[in-house]
């Protein structure tokens, strides 16, 4: 089949069905993206028209389709310690700062939670608990529950079974890292069971309410924000005030700022990185 392209009525209508499902904003201009990614499913499920693939996701009881619009739609972009700056934050700086407050709370292991909000296939998280291992911060000692989230099912999908392609892991992760912490398995590399331990992962809307995910020490909700539109990103950075610690962390991406979101938060600065805290 050919490429379909997307009536401007179209476009409005289906960008509206995107927003509603997933959150995520095609704002006049991503006609193309929008082409570019649901191509494929108009040929596999048979349709003529972008209406018609919307009617049959609307229509299908078991989600199946809307679950592969949104995996479509939503861009995994990530790579193993992405921008390397908030990793050294975390090493030098947080992950010390509240080992130091966990370790007076009293008798048996300190408990650290930490959250990735925007966990996409799981590189972030992992990139996390490799810089933990290092830190000598593992199970034996601590108390330790990394919580990886995405809206795409195939995401998940991917970051729950931990096996990524030679492009992948040159991307950000050193051949001693890689030694260390991965196996080989056929043309892929696979975490060991020692980091895959560390790290639970779940589906997760973040324009649903945020129920049964406990409280956090640390979130990072990096380079997601530019997909939702101010509106939700108030709501978003509101629902994460709720499920972080009162003296705990909150960390987003280097080129984001909370400025017309929330004010909620205060930035603090160290090694050419910023972070945020509760206003005291």
């Amino acid at each position: 089949m050919s490429k379909i392209k997307v009536t401007p009525e179209e476009f409005k209508t289906f960008a509206k069905y995107i927003l509603d499902i997933s959150g995520i904003a095609l704002g006049v201009g991503k006609e193309y993206l929008l082409e570019t990614r649901l191509n494929p499913l108009l040929s596999k499920y048979e349709c003529n028209s972008y209406s018609d693939l919307m009617k049959k996701s609307k229509l299908g009881f078991d989600k199946k389709l809307e679950g592969e619009i949104i995996d479509a739609i939503s861009t995994n972009e990530t790579y193993f310690f992405r921008d390397k700056s908030p990793f050294k934050l975390l090493q030098h700086k947080i992950l010390p700062d509240l080992i130091d407050k966990r370790s007076k709370k009293g008798f048996g292991k300190p408990a650290i939670r930490i959250w990735s909000a925007a966990n996409s296939t799981g590189q972030e998280i992992y990139s996390l608990a490799m810089t933990m291992i290092e830190m000598g911060l593992t199970l034996d000692k601590y108390n330790i529950r990394l919580f990886g989230t995405d809206i795409s099912d195939a995401a998940i999908a991917k970051a729950s079974y931990g096996a990524y392609n030679k492009f992948e892991v040159a991307r950000g992760l050193e051949p001693a890292r890689l030694n260390r912490f991965f196996q080989p398995k056929e043309d892929k590399y696979k975490v060991k069971d020692e980091l895959r331990a560390m790290v639970q992962f779940k589906k997760m809307n973040l324009m649903k309410p945020f129920i049964g995910i406990g409280k956090y020490d640390i979130v990072l909700c990096r380079n997601v924000m530019i997909y939702f539109t101010t509106e939700d990103r108030r709501k978003i950075y509101s629902n994460i005030s709720k499920v972080l610690e009162p003296d705990g962390y909150l960390l987003i991406g280097s080129t984001e700022s909370l400025v017309n979101d929330t004010d909620l938060f205060a930035s603090f600065r160290y090694l050419n990185s910023v972070f945020y805290q509760f206003k005291s």
